[in-house]
This record gives C-alpha cells, sequence and structure tokens, in this order.
C-alpha cells in the first residue's frame, strides 16, 4: 500500500508550464520536476527558457522548450503537439503566464487593457483548450489567479483583477465541463504578493505596509509555500478537488 506522501508524486508525468521563463513559473516547473515530473516550458522569451530548462534537469527529470504566445491561439495549440510529440503525454497544465499593470482607468489605454486580458484570461483558455484535447481522464490543469481576483488592491489595476477575477470564473466552468465527462480536474489558486520579478516592481514603501495590515501572516509569501500548492493540485494527492480556488495568500483573502 502507497503512503501518504507517495500521493504527491508526479513520477512520470508530463506538465506543461506557461510564462516559465523565470519567477513563479521557472520555481513551479522546478518543483514538478521535484515531484518525479518530465516537463515542457513554455514562454514568449525563448531564451530564458534555456536556464529554467537546466535546473529541471538537474533534478534528473526532462525538460522541453517551447517558444510560445498564450495570446495566439496558433503557437499554443503548437506547443502542445510539440509537448506530445515529444514526451507522448500531458499530464499536467501550470498556466501561469500573466503580466501586470499599475494605471488608473481613467489613464488606461485601451489597447493595454486589451493586452494583459488577453495573456493572462484569454492566454489561460486557449492553453486550457488545447491541452485539454490532448488530456486523459486523471489529469489535472491548474490555473494561477490572483488574490486581487478576489479583494480589493491598493494600487489601481482594472486590467489586472479583471482578468484573475476572469481566470477564477473560468476555473469553475471548464471544471463543470470537464472533470466529470472526461476526468479532467481544473482548480486555480489565487496567490498574495510573493517575492518575485513582479512584486520588485512595486516601490517597497507601498508594497509592504499593505501586506503587513491586510495579511494576517504579515509579509511577503517566498517560493516554496506555493510551490507545495502547485504540487498538491497538480497530482493524486487532490484527487477529490476540482473548480476550487485555494487561496495561499497569508490571510489576505479571509479579511
Amino acid at each position: 500500500m502507497s503512503g501518504v506522501l507517495d500521493l504527491f508524486r508526479l513520477d512520470d508525468r508530463v506538465a506543461v508550464v506557461t510564462g516559465a521563463s523565470s519567477g513563479l513559473g521557472a520555481g513551479f516547473a522546478v518543483a514538478l520536476a521535484e515531484a518525479g515530473a518530465d516537463v515542457v516550458l513554455a514562454a514568449r522569451r525563448a531564451d530564458r527558457l534555456a536556464e529554467t530548462a537546466e535546473r529541471v534537469r538537474a533534478t534528473g527529470r526532462r525538460a522541453l522548450t517551447v517558444a510560445t504566445d498564450v495570446a495566439d491561439a496558433t503557437s499554443v495549440d503548437a506547443m502542445a503537439a510539440a509537448a506530445v510529440d515529444e514526451f507522448g503525454r500531458i499530464d499536467v497544465l501550470i498556466n501561469n503566464a500573466g503580466v501586470g499593470t499599475a494605471v488608473p482607468a481613467l489613464k488606461e489605454d485601451p489597447d493595454e487593457f486589451r493586452r494583459v486580458v488577453d495573456i493572462n484570461l484569454n492566454g489561460a483558455y486557449l492553453a486550457a483548450q488545447a491541452c485539454a484535447k490532448r488530456m486523459e481522464s486523471g489529469s489535472s490543469i491548474v490555473n494561477i489567479a490572483s488574490v486581487l481576483g478576489l479583494i480589493k488592491s491598493f494600487a489601481p489595476q482594472a486590467s489586472y483583477a479583471a482578468s484573475k477575477a476572469g481566470v477564477i470564473g473560468l476555473t469553475r466552468d471548464l471544471s463543470q465541463q470537464w472533470s466529470g465527462r472526461k476526468g479532467i480536474r481544473v482548480n486555480a489558486i489565487a496567490p498574495g504578493y510573493f517575492a518575485s520579478e513582479m512584486t520588485a516592481e512595486i516601490p517597497e514603501d507601498k508594497l509592504l505596509p499593505f501586506v503587513q495590515q491586510t495579511a494576517t501572516l504579515g509579509r511577503l509569501g517566498v517560493q516554496r509555500e506555493l510551490d507545495t500548492a502547485v504540487v498538491f493540485l497538480a497530482g493524486p494527492a487532490s484527487s477529490y478537488i476540482t473548480g476550487s480556488t485555494l487561496a495561499v495568500d497569508g490571510g489576505m483573502s479571509g479579511h
């Protein structure tokens, strides 16, 4: 009989991670490899995928890099096809690719709003669609949403907040469509503020007071605290969970 820790293993599974060139996405790719998965690394910045691929291979697992624009359906479908050509299957999709802006709504250019939604929301849908066409029963999709899809921000972020709230709604609907009929579970994670490339662009005197006042734990999260949630939802340990959004936010959304 397998022990409980075996349920967190992803041995011989194939995971696709979008936005895997740096930051949280690169960390997710390595964590999935440490759990036993071979990893398909997708991002627009193809040159930066090589470093993530080296980190994956250092765990003893295989890596495939594919230059991908998640806002382009043809590019996303080609990425999913390349994953199957290389590894024969797709078991896990981590929909991580995303961008954000902090622009007052009256000053935000409509094209910029559209770009954020195209990448964060439409990109998640296109990747889920392309991978689900090739997934078997028992597979898992994990959409990376945001705590800002659940609560207000300290900064004007209409496009980002709207896109991430959309990802949460998308998660519920795709779960309804695919979990029972196709056996593909679909869940989301809503991270709070983590030390990352994106948060590094926020002035410390604005971010830290907000986190300290709104997060029960009073601090930024660290990569490993998000990695564990991704690995949990990706594999058999969460086999009875679908359509859910897991807030990993230090207590922010509990206020």
